[in-house]
């Protein structure tokens, strides 16, 4: 099993920068943040693989403002997010897929709340 750790949620103003980051305990083949907000379903953020370091955004919006990152040496991913807005209020959540089923997001971590005021 895996675990999963993130850092680096809180509370922000409209138009500020925040990152996450997550880490895994294990090598793993790719990991992803995806977001709840409150009365909506999940959303997928972004994602990137820690072995081709190919990356995917849920939205142009997403693509624009944020970028996710890795550091395989640590298993880490983080998640830069620029000019954030109101909208971007929710919890997010690090999932990472392991390296024998690089395609199912079998690990989650416990979340992290992002709160953007305006």
């Amino acid at each position: 099993q895996v675990q999963l750790v993130e850092a680096g949620g809180g509370l922000v103003q409209s138009g500020d920068s925040l990152t996450l980051s997550c880490t895994a305990s294990a090598s793993i083949a790719q990991m992803a943040w995806f977001r709840r907000a409150p009365g909506k379903e999940r959303e997928f953020v972004a994602s990137i693989s820690l072995i081709t370091d190919t990356t995917s955004y849920g939205s142009d919006s997403m693509k624009g403002r944020f970028a996710i990152s890795r550091d395989n040496a640590e298993n880490t991913a983080s998640l830069q997010m620029n000019s954030l807005k109101p909208e971007d209020t929710a919890v997010y959540y690090c999932a990472a897929a392991p390296l024998r089923a690089p395609t199912t997001w079998r690990f989650w971590g416990q979340g992290t709340q992002v709160t953007v005021s305006s």
